[in-house]
């Protein structure tokens, strides 16, 4: 178990002291140190320049006095001297000096004789390129030029490149006028040196971390006497508080921030007593409301949780109070995406738009929308339900008996006159072919005379049967009135109409009813984009189409003139 957190104010606080005493105490530490490593690096580099001066001194002096073998072997001892990793004597363009004859040969010409033996090993030693940064820097300023690098290993090294400066003296044996006779090469290891400055990091962070244990502690004992403890009560108090203990007080001990917020805490526990009367009175009137409302309500919080079913939803949806909760808001009529629907739709006035539902046995008037608070933002979803279903369908007995003919249920005049400007509208927006044929039944009058009304009744009821079975599913069979039948056939030309009447007539003209045969004249028309035809020109066509088919013998087809456009 975590013992430290910063779940309590006062490890926040203590956090906070500690993190500030931390980065000002490593900030000291880090500038001490470094200013410590600085004058280590700088004290050694004073003497390695002080040991390459003196170097030179003594190589100038044993040179002048024609001992040059003596310069070789005093660059061989200085190589043996502790933490000196390199010392080389070099030429100009980089090469080691006394480790070929070049020198010596040019020397022994200039004078005339061989005053110098040549070394046993003629080799060309190259330590550095003639070109290296270094080396230039040192040819041109003719000063000391120091730089660290770090070996493969891990290890700093110092080096230094001191001038040789071409004396006067020097002229008698070299002949070349340059203001730099070579380059003296000191490579040192910086192990020691980074040793103590290792140890002085260590020494300082241990003197800060006793340091800071030392204030923490003292801050520490101090922020809870005078801070930590008066927060700690008030908090126990303000925990059970909001537990329902409405009863807890905060001792007001000081006349400081902490005094005043237990002062404001008292006085906000005595308003909430007062409103919490309030609200429970409120409450129990609307829970009176609620449960006896007939209209069914579900509401949630601004997360989505159902917190208020009434029992007249539960009715209505055929659910339990516990399904309805724990299936969630979305699924409340079993269909989420419909539901996502009616939340975007944008409001009617002040009201979500209602919509009609079929949920179940049911038809139900539904209201869905979110609940907005005083300053517009979401609060939660709401929805409210009625059940319409035997509104719903004496609106639906209505509708069909003001459009269907009573004697043979097919649609009845008033419906044909307003589908027909529907679909004569249609084709001309799109361009599309439109049909009707207007047929009756043959010797009617006869039928009626003869065998009587009832006998003619159950005629029409015949034709109108196999008037419906025949025309196609996208066709509107219709009784224009007495013994007249017309029908629409949308999108279709005049040759598709007039098989369709044709089939019609042949289906009558099978049929036998009660033992006696009927049959029907049949007229078509058809409208073109372009005629300017209006509906009633259209059945007007199709009227005398079909007196065409009664002059021609009656049981047949005939279409109507077209109209030129």
């Amino acid at each position: 178990m975590t013992l430290f957190t910063f779940n309590r104010i006062s490890h926040k606080i203590l956090g906070v002291v500690g993190l500030v005493m931390a980065t000002g105490l490593v900030g000291l530490v880090a500038f001490y140190v470094h200013e410590e490593e600085e004058n280590l690096l700088a004290q050694n580099q004073r003497v390695l320049i002080n040991v390459t001066e003196s170097v030179v001194q003594s190589l100038n002096a044993v040179m002048i006095a024609g001992y040059a073998d003596i310069g070789a072997m005093l660059s061989e001892r200085l190589k043996s001297v502790p933490d000196v990793i390199e010392f080389r004597i070099l030429r100009t363009d980089g090469t080691e000096a006394f480790q070929d004859n070049r020198t010596v040969k040019a020397v022994n010409e200039r004078l005339g004789d061989d005053r110098f033996p040549l070394h046993k090993t003629d080799a060309l030693v190259r330590v550095m390129p003639g070109l290296h940064p270094r080396l230039v820097e040192v040819q041109k300023t003719g000063q000391p030029v120091t730089y660290i690098d770090t070996q493969f290993g891990g290890e700093r090294i110092f080096t230094i490149l001191a001038p040789i400066l071409h004396q006067d003296t020097c002229r008698r044996c070299h002949a070349d006028e340059t203001k730099l006779r070579g380059v003296l090469k000191l490579t040192t290891s910086l192990k020691a040196v980074d040793t103590d400055i290792a140890s002085t990091w260590q020494h300082s962070l241990l003197i800060l971390g006793l340091t800071f244990l030392a204030v923490m502690a003292i801050s520490g004992l101090l922020l809870r006497r005078a801070v930590i403890v008066p927060i700690q009560a008030m908090t126990q108090a303000m925990h059970r508080a909001s537990g329902g203990d409405l009863s807890q007080t905060v001792p007001e001990v000081s006349r400081d921030e902490l005094g005043q917020m237990a002062k404001s805490f008292n006085a906000m526990i005595g308003q909430i007593l007062q409103m919490y009367d309030g609200l429970q009175q409120e409450r129990n009137k609307l829970t009176t409301i609620l449960l006896g409302a007939q209209e069914g309500m579900v509401a949630t919080d601004r997360d989505g949780q159902v917190v208020l079913v009434n029992p007249a939803a539960v009715e209505l949806l055929g659910k339990t109070h516990e399904r309805i909760v724990a299936d969630g808001f979305m699924a409340l009529f079993d269909d989420p995406d419909w539901m996502l629907l009616q939340l975007g739709r944008p409001p009617e006035g002040d009201q979500a738009p209602i919509q009609t539902l079929a949920y179940k046995d049911r038809i139900l008037s539904v209201h869905v929308g979110q609940i907005a608070g005083s300053e517009g933002q979401i609060i939660g979803s709401a929805a409210l339900m009625r059940d319409v279903t035997q509104e719903t369908r004496l609106r639906e007995d209505l509708r069909r008996q003001s459009d269907t003919d009573a004697l043979t249920g097919l649609f009845n005049r008033r419906y044909f006159d307003g589908k027909l400007a529907t679909e004569h509208a249609l084709a001309l927006r799109y361009d599309h072919p439109l049909s009707v044929f207007l047929f009756d039944v043959d010797h009617f009058k006869k039928f009626n005379d003869t065998h009587g009304h009832d006998q003619g009744d159950r005629v029409l009821q015949h034709v109108a049967t196999a008037f419906r079975q025949t025309v196609r599913p996208m066709d509107v069979a219709c009784r224009y009135g007495g013994e007249e039948f017309i029908a629409i056939l949308p999108n279709t030309g005049d040759e598709a109409a007039a098989a369709v009447a044709e089939s019609v007539r042949r289906a009558v003209e099978s049929m036998v009813v009660d033992g006696l045969s009927v049959t029907i004249s049949i007229g078509v028309a058809t409208f073109k984009k372009g005629s300017g035809e209006e509906p009633d020109a259209l059945v007007k066509r199709a009227d005398t189409a079909l007196y065409a088919a009664k002059k021609a013998g009656r049981n047949c087809v005939r279409q109507a003139e077209p109209v030129a456009s």
